[in-house]
C-alpha cells in the first residue's frame, strides 16, 4: 500500500470509494447524472444526422452511393481518433475538461457543418466532429460509473448511456419535422444551437471524478468540497487523506490495457465493440435510404422512412432498459448473448420481400433492441472491467475499434448497393456480425466471474 504522506495531523483516511457506496444518493450526484444524459443525446443526435439528412442531401446534390458512403462514415473516422486518443488524454487531465471542451466543439462545428457548400467541406466538418464527439461516450460513462454506487451503477451507467440511443432517436423526429421545412441544414443548426447550451451549464457546474483526484493526488480540498455535496455531514476536513482501493500505473495508457491479466479481455471486448458497432452504424447510416423505397411501395410517402430509422433507436431505448434490468440479475454475458441472437434473426428479416409497413417496424424495433441496446450494455460492461487511471482510455479505445467496424459497416454498404445487391442480401449479409457478437460473449463468461472476485483490493493513500 503507497501512501502519499500529509503535512497535517494523521486523520482516519476516508476510502472514497466505499463513501460513494454508503451513501445516499444526492441531488447533486443527480445532476452530474442528468448532465451526462444530456450530453450523451446530443452526441447521439450529431453523430446520427447526417444518416437522417442522407436522402434530402443525396438528391440535392446527385450523390453516388459509394461517395454518400464516405459522406456517412466521415465523422466515425474522426470518432475513431477521438475515442482513444482524447480518452487516452481525460485519465491524465481529467474527465471534466475533455467533456465540456469536446460538447463546446462539436457544437460549433455543427453550425459550421449547415453551412458546407460542397462534399469536401462536408467531409472535412463531419471529421472534425467526429474527434469532439468520439470522447463524450468514454468519458460521460466514465464519470458516471465513479459517481454512482456499487449497488447502482450498471444500472445508472446503462440509464445515463442510453442517451446517446434516444438522441439518435429525437434526431430521426427532428429530421422528419425539419427537413420538409426548412431543409436538411436545419437539422445541424439545431444540433449546433442545443448542445452549446449544455457545454456552458457543464463548465460551471460539473465536477472532476472524485477518484481521479484522489489516485492522481490532485487538490484535496476539492475533494472535500464535492464530498460535502453528496453529504452534508461527510467526515472530511482539511488535511483528511483519501483513499481509493487502486493503485496508480505509469507507462503508455494503451499498453496498459494489454497488461496485469488485461489482455485477454481487452481483446473480446474490442471484437464485439467492432461488431457490434458495424452493424448499429449500417443499420443507423442506411435504413433511411435502403427503406425509401419499401415504404412508397406500400404506399406511403418516403419522407416515413426516417421514422423506421427512428424506430431502430427506440427500440434501443427500451432495450437498454429491459436489457440493464436482466443484466442485474442474470448477468452480462447471458443477458447480450441472447440479445444479439435475436437481433441477428431479426436483421435477417428485414429484407424479405413483402413485408407489410406494420412488419417491417416491428422487426426494424426488435433489432434495435439487441444492437443498439446491446450497445449500452456493452458500454456499461466495459467500464466494470477496468480501474478508474484505465477506464476512460479502455472504453475509449474499446469503442475506437468498435468506430473501425463502424466505418466499415455504413463504406462496404454503399459499394454493395453500387453493385446492385438486393435489400434481402443486404440484410442477410448484416445479420452475420450479430451473431458472431454473441459467440464472442461468450468467451466473457470466465472474465467477468473473476472479475466479480476480484473487488475491492489493495488501497492507495492519498490526501
Amino acid at each position: 500500500m503507497y501512501t502519499v504522506p500529509s503535512r497535517m495531523e494523521p486523520r482516519p483516511p476516508v476510502n472514497i470509494s466505499e463513501f460513494i457506496d454508503n451513501a445516499k444518493m444526492s441531488p447533486f450526484q443527480i445532476g452530474i447524472f442528468i448532465l451526462c444524459g444530456l450530453c450523451l443525446i446530443m452526441d447521439g443526435f450529431d453523430v446520427q444526422a447526417i444518416g437522417y439528412v442522407a436522402p434530402s442531401l443525396r438528391q440535392e446534390w446527385k450523390i453516388a452511393p459509394a461517395l454518400l458512403g464516405s459522406v456517412l462514415s466521415a465523422a466515425l473516422y474522426g470518432v475513431l481518433f477521438g475515442s482513444i486518443f482524447l480518452s487516452m488524454l481525460a485519465d491524465k487531465i481529467g474527465r471534466r475538461p475533455v467533456l465540456v471542451g469536446a460538447c463546446l466543439t462539436f457544437s460549433a462545428v455543427s453550425i459550421l457543418t449547415a453551412q458546407a457548400q460542397n462534399v469536401p467541406q462536408l467531409l472535412a466538418m463531419r471529421f472534425i466532429a467526429g474527434l469532439a464527439l468520439g470522447s463524450i461516450m468514454p468519458n460521460a460513462m466514465a464519470l458516471v460509473g465513479e459517481y454512482a454506487s456499487r449497488r447502482a451503477r450498471v444500472a445508472l451507467m446503462i440509464i445515463v448511456g442510453n442517451g446517446f440511443t434516444a438522441g439518435a432517436a429525437l434526431g430521426g423526429f427532428v429530421s422528419f419535422w425539419l427537413v420538409p421545412r426548412y431543409g436538411w441544414r436545419s437539422v445541424f443548426y439545431f444540433g449546433g444551437a442545443v448542445p452549446l447550451a449544455i457545454g456552458i451549464a457543464m463548465f460551471f457546474v460539473l465536477p472532476e471524478s472524485l477518484q481521479f483526484l484522489a489516485l492522481h493526488g490532485k487538490d484535496a480540498r476539492k475533494l472535500t468540497h464535492w464530498l460535502r455535496k453528496i453529504d452534508r455531514n461527510a467526515p472530511v476536513e482539511a488535511g483528511t487523506r483519501y483513499v481509493v482501493p487502486e493503485r496508480a500505473r505509469r507507462g503508455a495508457p494503451m499498453m496498459k490495457l494489454f497488461q496485469d491479466g488485461l489482455a485477454t479481455r481487452t481483446i473480446l471486448l474490442w471484437t464485439v465493440y467492432f461488431l457490434n458497432l458495424l452493424n448499429l452504424y449500417f443499420l443507423s447510416s442506411w435504413l433511411p435510404t435502403v427503406a425509401t423505397p419499401l415504404v412508397k411501395a406500400a404506399g406511403i410517402s418516403g419522407a416515413y422512412a426516417l421514422l423506421l430509422a427512428a424506430a431502430l433507436q427506440i427500440g434501443g431505448v427500451a432495450g437498454s432498459l429491459v436489457l440493464g434490468w436482466f443484466v442485474l440479475r442474470f448477468g452480462f454475458v447471458a443477458v447480450l448473448t441472447s440479445g444479439f441472437v435475436l437481433a441477428g434473426a431479426s436483421i435477417a428479416y428485414i429484407g424479405q420481400p413483402g413485408l407489410s409497413v406494420a412488419l417491417l417496424f416491428s422487426v426494424v424495433f426488435v433489432a434495435g433492441i439487441g444492437i443498439v441496446g446491446g450497445q449500452s450494455a456493452i458500454n456499461a460492461m466495459a467500464a466494470t472491467l477496468y480501474p478508474t487511471d484505465l477506464r476512460s482510455t479502455g472504453i475509449g479505445a474499446g469503442l475506437g475499434i468498435g468506430r473501425i467496424g463502424s466505418i466499415v459497416g455504413p463504406t462496404v454498404a454503399g459499394v454493395l448497393i453500387g453493385l446492385k445487391w438486393t435489400t434481402h442480401e443486404l440484410f442477410l449479409a448484416a445479420a452475420v456480425p450479430a451473431l458472431l457478437s454473441a459467440v464472442f460473449m461468450i468467451g466473457m463468461r470466465g472474465i467477468l466471474k473473476a472479475q466479480a472476485r476480484a473487488q475491492a483490493q489493495s488501497e492507495v493513500l492519498v490526501h
